[in-house]
């Protein structure tokens, strides 16, 4: 037999939780159960009409030909004018805008560029992240040669930092401040004077402690917005305008998960050098993404019909976070906070531990009820250990679904939660 091994640190990563749950019940339901998933963060539409049809005519037009690492010069220009019109950053031009295959490929191409392994006798760089958080900013984080610094928040926060509690986790090693509103997988955001408040501690840090602190602003949900709190980029800060990277994507608003396209954008000197940078690494990777996207992608970004479906899907969403709230409150022991972004909820799950199910499961943990509602009542949630901070008193739900399943759904979880003992 031939001893090989792998790499340590692809032997070290954790597959992700969200996608283990989501293949599970894949899996089930094409075994014939009746599976009720509510663990893909992935909406149910499908992509507008329009975008489909400007990816069919760019590729009969015969755009199937390697294209720049980045992205067309015109596709790189309307994400610099969407992002200056809409989003109020300042200084962008296509220059400041680089293209990957999808938001998390430009994440990891981000913090490699940022991070550097420690040099012998050196700290690490520290990557300040509020928890609970989206599951990979840590291992790609630690991948890049960072450490995470939690920041950790509560339900009764609506899972958000507080200014004086960004102050006190800023040290001289503090890289990257990793934000995300609205949350995945909290359901929650801040709004424009609470990022400003945070905007203020950045730039007072910046200049007196952290001269290398880069924010970095993961907004791919900014447009899954209904509880009265307008989406802010915090990029849109004069004075850390120049020090903050805002990333985005298709897939969430646009009902695009599987065509893979995400964008970075960094104003100043340093975000042209940055995004220079980015092209260098992804040259090495994946070069450009799908050559006919890029027309696809500029569709998406200014047709009017596009917008309108949109607004069409924010508005099911909406109508979605209000229902999903409105019956796990009246499920006793699960607090949920109100969610205002995004497509998840992630309740407070506490209460019940201790508590046995009809299947001789003791639930101590988020884990336990989760595998336990998927193999006796047939419902997919994810448990919230992987998401750090308080992650494993919760679990999330996507409601990226029906409200007929929605409904179906929280009847076999309250049925589930009446029958432990």
């Amino acid at each position: 037999m031939v001893n090989l091994a792998l790499s340590r640190r692809v032997a070290s990563l954790k597959p992700s939780v969200t996608v283990a749950f989501t293949n599970r019940a894949k899996q089930m339901r094409a075994d014939g159960l009746d599976v009720l998933a509510f663990a893909a963060g992935e909406p149910d539409f499908d992509t507008p009409r329009p975008i489909k049809d400007a990816a069919v005519e760019a590729m009969l037009a015969g755009q199937t030909k390697y294209m720049p690492t980045l992205g067309d010069m015109p596709t790189r220009e309307t994400v610099a004018r969407k992002l200056t019109e809409e989003n109020l950053i300042p200084g962008l031009t296509g220059h400041h805008v680089g293209i990957g295959a999808g938001g998390k490929h430009v994440l990891f191409s981000s913090l490699h560029c940022l991070l550097d392994p420690p040099a012998p006798g050196e700290a690490p760089w520290e990557v300040l992240l509020p928890t609970p958080a989206w599951v990979s900013y840590r291992p790609i984080t630690e991948l890049a040669g960072g450490v995470i610094v939690e920041m950790p928040t509560t339900v009764d926060d609506d899972f958000k930092i507080s200014p004086d509690q960004l102050a006190a986790a800023i040290t001289p090693r503090s890289r990257v401040l990793i934000l995300n509103s609205p949350s995945n997988p909290c359901g929650t955001m801040y709004s424009p004077d609470e990022l400003g408040a945070l905007a203020a501690v950045v730039a007072e840090k910046a200049e007196s402690v952290a001269p290398d602190l880069v924010v970095l602003t993961d907004e791919i949900y900014e447009k899954i917005v209904y509880g009265g709190i307008d989406h802010f980029s915090i990029g849109s800060v004069p004075e850390i305008a120049d020090r903050t990277l805002t990333l985005n994507g298709l897939s969430k608003a646009f009902a695009m998960t599987g065509w893979r396209i995400g964008y970075a954008a960094m104003p100043g000197e340093f975000g042209k050098t940055f995004i220079k940078a980015m092209g260098t690494l992804q040259g090495q990777m994946t070069t450009n993404i799908t050559s006919f996207n890029y027309a696809a992608m500029r569709c998406a970004l200014t047709d009017p019909a596009v917008a309108d479906a949109v607004e069409s899907m924010r508005q099911a969403f909406a109508g979605r976070a209000k229902l999903i709230k409105q019956r796990l409150d009246d499920i006793p022991g699960v607090n949920c906070p109100t969610p205002t972004g995004a497509f998840y909820v992630f309740p407070d799950i506490s209460a019940l531990f201790g508590k046995t199910t009809p299947g001789g499961t003791t639930i101590n943990r988020a884990m336990d009820l989760s595998e336990a509602l998927l193999e006796e009542s047939r419902v997919a949630f994810v448990p919230g250990e992987d998401f750090g901070g308080c992650g494993p008193n919760h679990v999330r739900i996507s409601f990226a679904c029906s409200e007929d399943q929605i409904n179906a759904g929280m009847d076999r979880f309250a049925e589930f939660v009446a029958r432990l003992t």
